[in-house]
């Protein structure tokens, strides 16, 4: 047989051999010798190390600012309590709430909480200087919509209705906080035009943060059209029953509801608020339950700002006593929460599934997920 390289014309390729092969191999360009008129190249940065340095600044930074919050809280607060302190601590600690609320309002809505909290700063520290009634009063109804909003804000969705609860007593320690916060600059303020200022900027401005969050306009659909129309009308049918009764109401009809209220507050202690009862917790409670499947639940939970506004100024009331207003909160809280679990439980049945089993299965299904509660929201 006749083999390839024995053909004319034809030669097998042989490999070179390893000597060869050592010779040729490419050979890495010798690395020059570092001289000290050259500088040395940078290091690749490491990529953990900077994200952990990051993470301890993020942590410091909202330590930082819990600190100074409970400093600014304990300073309002210690009136209440009996401890005689100066004045000077007192409208010092209103200017810390009124600057850490706006602050952290514009950390959960992707703002500038520099810029934000440094023109609190500014405004509520030129009302303290000056001592002027106008803008003390301002920087007073200031701290109460930041409470109401930062309130709002500061809710997560929640699916079981005990988490719900825990939501909204959350938004609630929050304008609660602002309370001791606005009655700490000492404004000297007219209630009736103080709750409508409060009520409509909270609710104002609720909507407008909320209108990105709720996938805008056309997001809501036939369902929460109804349900922002039923709440607007719900709020303006309280305000102007309350406002027409105790105007135009004849003397007869005052002296029985007032004689009804006197004979509630000598039993309860107190009379829950109808606008936190019908509007406000229950709004609250639907919402963050709502959001728990579908982003639209923040226009429900918008509805909550005016009942944490109410809230949130309810100390500055000329007079006003703190269990008394402890009560009223706490049984507006307790009468909210049932008419909300009450709206909740049928918003399921209608809109859900069937049987217990299918519910406890959409319950488990039900997790949207949205940034953490110290995370921007935009």
């Amino acid at each position: 047989m006749v083999r390839a390289e024995q053909k004319p014309g034809r030669r097998r390729a042989e490999p070179p051999p390893k000597r060869i092969r050592r010779r040729i191999a490419p050979r890495r360009p010798p690395t020059p010798p570092h001289t000290s008129g050259t500088p040395r190249p940078p290091r690749p940065a490491n990529p953990s190390r900077e994200s952990r340095r990051s993470r301890l600044g993020s942590v410091a930074a909202r330590l930082f600012w819990f600190v100074l919050l409970l400093a600014g809280l304990t300073a309002v607060v210690l009136p209440w309590t009996g401890f005689e302190a100066p004045e000077e601590v007192r409208q010092a600690g209103a200017v810390t709430v009124t600057t850490l609320y706006t602050h952290g309002l514009a950390v959960r809505t992707g703002g500038r909480p520099l810029a934000a909290g440094g023109l609190a700063l500014l405004l509520a520290g030129a009302a303290v200087l000056t001592g002027a009634g106008v803008l003390l009063a301002g920087a007073a109804v200031a701290t109460v919509v930041a409470a109401a909003l930062l309130g709002v804000l500061a809710t997560t969705p929640a699916a079981k209705f005990s988490r719900v609860v825990r939501e909204v007593l959350l938004a609630t320690l929050v304008a609660a906080g602002g309370a001791f916060g606005a009655w700490a600059y000492g404004a000297d303020l007219s209630m009736a035009r103080t709750g409508y200022l409060v009520i409509g900027f909270s609710l104002l401005g609720a909507l407008a943060l909320v209108y990105r969050l709720g996938a805008g306009i056309h997001g809501l659909g036939r369902r929460g059209l109804i349900v922002i129309v039923g709440g607007v009308v719900l709020l303006t049918v309280t305000l102007a029953y309350t406002e027409a009764l105790g105007r135009w109401g004849s003397p007869g009809m005052i002296e029985t509801v007032e004689a009804a209220l006197t004979r509630a507050e000598e039993v309860l202690g107190a009379v829950p608020r109808p606008l936190e009862v019908l509007l406000g917790f229950p709004a609250l409670a639907w919402g963050v339950s709502t959001r728990a499947r579908r982003r639209q639940g923040w226009w429900v939970t918008a509805f909550g700002a005016p009942g944490l506004a109410v809230v949130a100024a309810s100390l500055l009331v000329p007079g006003a006593d703190l269990a008394v207003v402890g009560m009223t909160v706490g049984y507006s809280l307790l009468l909210g929460l049932l008419l909300g679990y009450l709206i909740v439980r049928a918003d399921l049945f209608l809109t859900g599934a069937r049987g217990r089993r299918a519910r406890r299965l959409e319950e488990l299904a039900a997790h949207r997920p949205e940034p953490g509660r110290l995370e921007p929201l935009l």
